[in-house]
């Protein structure tokens, strides 16, 4: 049973006290581009372009997406004067910085033991830094990013980790493994309970308590406690649950931001590669998610507006691909359409009040059932290709 991890950087693997690191990297940014931008106006455009990241749930746009639009309107000037400078400080300036942190004696020693059990180990650090800022600090962690399955940055992610969707989000940028999977940080508010509603299990840096004995709650202690603690634990406890509302939300919105995220650096080609004749391409993947969305997942919804005990089709949709000849359509058009209709579905999910989600429906295939169970299904639909695509890219 192959444990995932998902491992906060900031004062879980690294030392950082992140009241006195935010100022000084703010003023020794401010201070470099003072030839271009006022400090008092950087300051104020850097935090409320941090504050438009930390807000957004806009799956079509990356936070640095986020991050850019807000900060340049603030300051008035052009992306391309800055770029270059910018570019040159998180080379040569922000290193400095690694003097306001400290290496934690206990991270090396676990992280290298969890590698050996053959764990898969991602860096749930808040994505809210450009890559280069996030890989420094690694480094002064005592690692190199490339050690690592994923680390998140706002170049490539598209929440922060005050969304239970950036955790599935992470999850899904991974392919959704199936097995246990165990998120570690020490920030209640941005590591912890967010996790939970995505019906994570957690483990709670504490410097202060000793190791809780109880996995499926929500364990916490010491950093050199969590080796004793998961070898002592029986993962099983560990295997997440997706069942409540936060948690299936938490994917809705993570899906269409993971594809996204998958195609950025794709070329026409790799949309239409198919690993074996029975596999899907990503094209038809994407065609397929976008047309199941459109033509049934809404149609699944709606009857429970109109009706008190609502029947479910299900609709044979295997057989659309061939029939609709999804290879020879065009995938990045498809997938912006798939976004679309997911938003739409969104709001949708947003405005039912929540004695609604227990209201009971018969489904074609699954028989008695609820409004709840039937979302589900729409998530695990979601989980089951996301894991096909990743499959797919891996095998290119």
């Amino acid at each position: 049973m192959t444990l995932t991890l998902l491992l906060d950087l900031d004062d879980t693997l690294l030392d950082t006290n992140l009241d006195s690191f935010i100022p000084a990297y703010f003023q020794a940014l401010a201070k470099y581009l003072t030839p271009q931008v006022a400090p008092e106006k950087m300051f104020r455009a850097l935090i409320s372009g941090m504050r438009s990241m930390s807000e957004s749930e806009d799956f079509s746009r990356t936070l640095a997406q986020v991050f850019y639009d807000d900060f340049y309107s603030q300051i008035n000037v052009q992306r391309e004067e800055l770029d270059f400078a910018i570019e040159k400080f998180y080379d040569n300036i922000f290193p400095t910085l690694s003097t306001l942190t400290a290496q934690k004696h206990d991270a090396k020693p676990f992280v290298d033991w969890a590698f050996a059990q053959g764990f898969r180990i991602a860096i749930a650090t808040d994505p809210l830094l450009p890559r280069k800022a996030t890989h420094h600090r690694l480094r002064w962690a005592g690692f190199e990013p490339e050690q690592f399955e994923i680390v998140s940055t706002f170049d490539h992610f598209h929440f922060s980790k005050t969304h239970p969707a950036y955790y599935a989000e992470m999850l899904g940028r991974m392919g959704w493994p199936e097995g246990p999977v165990l998120m570690v940080g020490n920030d209640m508010e941005r590591d912890i309970l967010p996790a939970q509603k995505l019906g994570l299990a957690t483990y709670h840096i504490d410097s202060e308590s000793a190791s809780s004995p109880s996995p499926e709650t929500g364990a916490r202690g010491k950093l050199q406690d969590l080796r004793p603690w998961l070898e002592s634990s029986d993962l099983s406890f560990l295997i997440p649950s997706f069942k409540t509302v936060d948690s299936i939300l938490g994917i809705l919105a993570a899906t269409p931001a993971v594809l996204n995220g998958f195609s950025y650096p794709l070329d026409t080609s790799s949309w239409t590669h198919e690993p074996t004749s029975e596999d899907w391409s990503l094209t038809e993947l994407v065609c397929h998610l976008r047309d199941t969305e459109r033509e049934i997942h809404h149609m699944q919804i709606k009857p429970f507006k109109e009706q008190s005990e609502p029947f479910i089709p299900r609709p044979d949709t295997s057989i659309w691909a061939s029939q609709r000849d999804y290879l020879h359509e065009d995938g990045r058009l498809a997938l912006a359409e798939f976004n679309d209709a997911r938003r739409e579905l969104l709001v949708l999910l947003k405005n039912i009040e929540v004695d609604e989600w227990g209201r009971k429906a018969r489904h074609a295939i699954f028989g008695p059932t609820d409004f709840l169970e039937v979302v589900g299904f729409i998530a695990e639909h979601d989980r089951m290709h996301i894991q096909q695509a990743w499959n797919t890219l891996k095998n290119m």
